[in-house]
């Protein structure tokens, strides 16, 4: 029997999402509640991430027990995703939150516990504590998965090693994953050192450059396609595509990825400036300027500019260098078109603070190798490589992968 109470429900408070061909303005409407009105705005848009378009999936959710992996960036018009479906009666069994926690609210390594979310009453597995994929336990009643996180496009950013190890639980348990897929915010860079797999690590995971040129689910088809799961298994994939997208488009995110990256200029400057939290310089954790700024007690007279790190709830506890007083460089004049068109890391950047650096015998620390994926960079720098001869040592390599990313690509 169709059960005529919920349909008319699902069918009044259903987002509507209206676009054309050349049209920038979207209508959205997303209800707050089961009970309230729906609200409804105009955003002025060209590109829709796959979450935008809920007439694409909705039909597929319905009648499932779907576990979501999400956190903050997981929205439609301002309200979360985990909001949106379970107002719309789409029966969620479990969300499985990442790093930084589900509501987004964790500092960068904090361990995360399960909890039950306040404000919809779904279970929250964390991926980032006692464990980093879903049991089967954890998966014994759910139908279909949905994955919903914003990348930002660096190989050390761990939302893709979550999303591996997501499809590998999923493949293991025969249990297909939707991605609904955001843009790359550095989509056109494609730079660094391809992961030499003896250097595997939670900020390292595939043999992939730093910046890697990927969307969310262009990034699930190579892993699929490569075979990079265990057993050569297969993840059935789901994929609700961007609309008007391209990799060469300016993409402002309307919610930061993560507390650390509050803007535009430290998503463009991350892939660059995250290396240096393999040495002993702060990058401006316990700043409200976090990655966007370099700095050391010893840089003193090397650089006029200066920055104290504290501790901040919520976005930095017990920062690196807290309450010492830094010298260095502030980018936050920078162009943030010019550092797009770059297309590049700025290598140069870390060869000149190396230069600068008094104490150079401790400039680096062990985590720098995990980052970079190799341990050939620090000896290059430590020999007075060039820019140049480091990067011609990474082209071949880096040309291989450009062939193969172009066999995953969803966009131009």
């Amino acid at each position: 029997m169709i059960n005529l109470k919920f349909n008319v429900f699902f069918l009044l408070t259903m987002p509507l999402l209206i676009a054309c061909n050349g049209c920038n303005t979207v209508k959205i409407e997303t209800p707050k509640s089961n009970k309230e009105a729906t609200s409804v705005k105009y955003i002025e848009t060209k590109i829709l991430t796959g979450a935008d378009q809920a007439q694409k999936y909705l039909s597929i959710l319905k009648g499932k027990k779907v576990g979501l992996v999400i956190n903050q960036t997981a929205e439609i018009n301002s309200v979360n995703l985990a909001d949106t479906l379970k107002s719309l009666g789409i029966n969620i069994e479990a969300i499985f939150g990442p790093e930084h926690g589900f509501r987004g609210n964790a500092d960068a390594g904090e361990k995360v516990g399960n909890y039950v979310d306040k404000q919809t009453g779904i279970p929250v597995i964390s991926l980032y504590g006692a464990k980093s994929a879903p049991s089967k336990e954890d998966l014994k009643n759910i139908d279909l998965m949905v994955f919903d996180i914003q990348d930002v496009g660096a190989r050390f950013y761990t939302y893709t090693i979550t999303m591996a190890k997501i499809m590998q639980a999923c493949a293991d348990n025969d249990i297909p994953l939707m991605i609904l897929d955001r843009p790359n915010p550095n989509g056109d860079l494609i730079d660094g050192p391809i992961l030499n797999p003896d250097f595997k690590s939670g900020v390292g995971m595939h043999p992939i450059p730093i910046s890697h040129g990927l969307t969310i689910a262009e990034f699930a088809q190579m892993i699929n396609g490569e075979g990079w799961l265990n057993g050569s298994k297969k993840c059935k994939l789901v994929i609700v595509k961007n609309a008007n997208y391209k990799h060469s488009d300016e993409y402002i995110l309307p919610v930061k990825p993560s507390p650390n990256l509050p803007n535009n200029l430290s998503i463009y400057l991350y892939p660059s400036l995250c290396l240096f939290e393999g040495t002993v310089l702060s990058q401006g954790r316990g700043t409200l300027f976090p990655f966007q700024v370099l700095g050391h007690p010893l840089l003193k007279g090397k650089y006029d500019f200066s920055f104290t790190p504290k501790s901040i709830d919520g976005m930095s506890k017990n920062p690196p260098l807290e309450n010492q007083l830094c010298y260095g460089i502030d980018f936050r004049k920078m162009d943030l078109e010019k550092i797009r068109n770059e297309k590049q890391l700025n290598i140069k950047l870390l060869l000149d603070v190396y230069k600068s650096y008094p104490d150079k015998e401790h400039f680096f620390n062990p985590f720098f190798d995990k980052l970079v994926g190799n341990d050939a960079l620090m000896q290059q720098i430590k020999d007075g490589k060039t820019e140049k001869e480091i990067r011609d040592s990474w082209q071949p390599a880096l040309n291989d992968y450009k062939l193969k990313r172009k066999n995953y690509l969803l966009y131009n």
